[in-house]
């Protein structure tokens, strides 16, 4: 058994898919297949059921992972040791992130990182759900709540403040808003109670009984395009509401949110150089756009 071996094993355990698998290490699918089924003739023992939707680890796999873990990260560590160049990074990285931050400011950060990384492939999970670390649907995630206990590794990435937004066409249709008992008077777009991502996402009810919310979302896209179409007043983060030029801000110094992003890993995979350079890249850009994300640049 090599680290060779056991490197093709993990990263197909992390995805079940060998598509994906191959895209991570830089070789075609069919060489995936190949090496884990020589894996396992070579050992004697099935680690991968083969079903209809990818690859599921067997008791046996399911055994060798946790050592394989550690294997790559001891690994990580004698290829820093070595003084392993940090521009030779190649494989892929999956971020899963929440949507407002990955629509409006992770793209530009890794997009700057595979400038400096040609041989690095970056995937951006946005999707309308939370991203599972533990069936390793991606290597870092992004979050609003703080991630429970576990064997990760957790940072504050960053603040960010959010604000109350409305179209003018809204705002000259309806009364005047002076102050917060005002806002009774008014509709709200928002998010699906039962639906939203996150417990800390800033809700109308927290201000006041909303009027009536003609439009609520899973989506805060969907929630901004909605609020500048006249639906109703909406929460946002400043990075996204002041720079729509369809939307004012609505008791601008009265009402304000702040909350946090957090960025976690899993901690065997800080041993990996992909994921560690992804993982410091990005909460170094995170410091600067600090005046972004605060709405002090806007």
């Amino acid at each position: 058994m090599s680290w060779d071996d056991l490197r093709f094993f993990l990263e197909l355990a992390r995805c079940s898919r060998l598509t994906t698998a191959a895209r991570r290490l830089g070789v075609e699918h069919t060489t995936v297949a190949r090496r884990v089924q020589a894996f396992e003739a070579a050992t004697g023992v099935p680690f991968f059921l083969r079903t209809s939707t990818g690859y599921r680890l067997t008791e046996a796999g399911d055994a060798l992972l946790p050592a394989a873990m550690a294997m790559e990260q001891a690994y990580g560590v004698v290829e820093r040791s070595c003084g392993a160049r940090t521009n030779d990074l190649t494989g892929l990285v999956r971020i899963g992130c929440n949507e407002a931050y990955g629509a409006m400011i992770l793209p530009r950060h890794v997009a700057a990182l595979t400038k400096r990384h040609p041989g690095l492939n970056i995937d951006i999970l946005a999707l309308p759900r939370a991203i599972q670390l533990p069936r390793h649907e991606a290597d870092i995630v992004i979050t609003i709540d703080r991630p429970k206990r576990g064997p990760y590794t957790v940072v504050k990435l960053a603040e960010y403040v959010l604000r109350l937004y409305a179209s003018p066409d809204y705002l000259a249709s309806r009364p005047a808003i002076a102050g917060r008992d005002d806002l009774r008077n008014h509709a709200f777009v928002s998010y699906i109670d039962d639906l939203a991502l996150a417990k800390n996402v800033p809700s109308p009810n927290a201000i006041t009984q909303p009027e009536l919310t003609p439009v609520r979302s899973t989506s805060i896209l969907a929630q901004r395009t909605a609020a500048e179409a006249g639906a109703g007043i909406v929460i946002l983060p400043r990075y996204i509401g002041a720079a729509s030029p369809a939307l004012r801000e609505v008791l601008a110094h009265e009402v304000e949110f702040v909350r946090t992003y957090w960025m976690t890993t899993p901690m065997n995979l800080k041993g990996v150089r992909r994921v560690r350079a992804t993982w410091d890249f990005l909460r170094d850009m995170a410091a600067k756009e600090a005046p972004l994300l605060s709405g002090a640049s806007l």
